[in-house]
């Protein structure tokens, strides 16, 4: 199998929610349906399908955290250097068009976060990006079409 990237807080972050999920939610989820159960005929009983449902999801993202977990590969971004993007790079870009400029990490699948400035790296930004330097444009096709980028900036923090 393929290893999964990842930055070191990002998989502390991944760990965290393991631990809700294990040691708060999926407690409450069994209280919820033997409370639920208490409540009588469970074939029209609303409350015990909808507990059984949320457990069903909550088992299932333990399931998927564990996988993901066990596949992880942590990359000491402080560890990085050099000139061109790549994983853990923290990337400063304006927007040809708009002017805009933009500060992203560049971090894995399952730890990218774009209100905190967290770029996939399997985003079509990300991709386009990759293996380009300071004062490269990029043409990057996206599903809102192509956008031409400017990299100001390329460091590992």
């Amino acid at each position: 199998m393929n290893k999964i990237p990842m930055t070191s807080s990002g998989y502390e972050k991944l760990q965290e929610e393991l631990k809700k999920l294990i040691n708060e939610d999926r407690p409450n989820i069994i209280a919820a349906i033997a409370e639920a159960r208490s409540h009588g005929d469970l074939s029209e009983n609303a409350e015990y399908q909808y507990a059984k449902e949320q457990q069903s999801l909550i088992e299932g993202k333990i399931q998927e955290l564990e996988s993901t977990s066990g596949l992880a590969e942590i990359i000491d971004v402080s560890q990085l250097s050099g000139k061109e993007i790549k994983f853990g790079a923290t990337i400063e870009i304006e927007d040809n068009d708009s002017g805009i400029k933009s500060k992203y990490q560049i971090v894995g699948e399952y730890e990218s976060d774009i209100k905190n400035k967290k770029l996939s790296i399997n985003s079509p930004l990300a991709r386009g990006l990759i293996g380009k330097t300071k004062d490269d444009i990029v043409e990057v096709v996206s599903p809102k079409g192509t956008k031409s980028y400017s990299v100001l900036s390329v460091k590992f923090i």
